[in-house]
């Protein structure tokens, strides 16, 4: 951003800004996304826009950021919640919140998978993936009976990107036949027979 607003009024301005960043990223896609177009959804003239943003890509960053955050808040406090648990139940429940939570914003996950460049996506994904990982790695050193993998930490690594790479696809390509709840439990074979191998 290029200033950081102070008031009341710019604060509301920006949010504006990035609903509508968020908007036409979704509506036209990154191809087509330009300060102009933000600016006439979000109501403003674009030197209003440009107080706030210098370009579009500052745009792009705050509204990817933010979903990208609001995945990993949500399947990270899912994984707090039941670090507890243990077998199954444990797994079906953090892979349902993966689910659920990429579910929220298909049509924003479908641009930011589908569209964005690599290099525009790669270290925030990392970050998720790394967060989520972290927390999985602890789990498994806290219960190693839960886990005959030899490292706890590649285990997580492994189960991460399966868990999240299937969970993605399927919110992305909705197959006929695959159910949610099939698709759970096709996640919940995967994870306890890795563990166990």
């Amino acid at each position: 951003m290029r200033k950081a607003p102070r008031q009341a009024r710019s604060r509301e301005m920006v949010e504006r800004i990035i609903t509508a960043g968020r908007a036409v990223l979704v509506k036209d896609g990154y191809d087509a996304f330009s300060t102009n177009r933000v600016a006439t959804t979000a109501g403003i003239s674009p030197g209003s826009l440009y107080q706030y943003f210098p370009d579009k890509t500052a745009i792009l960053d705050v509204v990817i950021d933010r979903y990208w955050e609001q995945v990993a808040e949500s399947v990270a406090a899912s994984l707090s919640d039941r670090i507890g648990g243990a077998g199954e139940t444990a797994v079906r429940d953090t892979a349902d919140a993966l689910v659920a939570a990429l579910e929220v914003d298909a049509e924003l996950l479908r641009v930011v998978i589908e569209e964005l460049p690599l290099t525009r996506n790669k270290a925030r994904r990392s970050v998720l993936e790394k967060r989520v990982g972290d927390l999985a790695a602890f789990y498994f050193a806290a219960r190693p009976e839960s886990s005959r993998r030899p490292s706890p930490t590649v285990a997580a690594w492994v189960l991460v990107l399966s868990l999240e790479t299937l969970a993605t696809r399927w919110v992305l390509d909705q197959p006929a036949n695959l159910a949610r709840d099939e698709l759970l439990d096709e996640m919940v074979a995967l994870v306890m027979g890795y563990l166990q191998a």
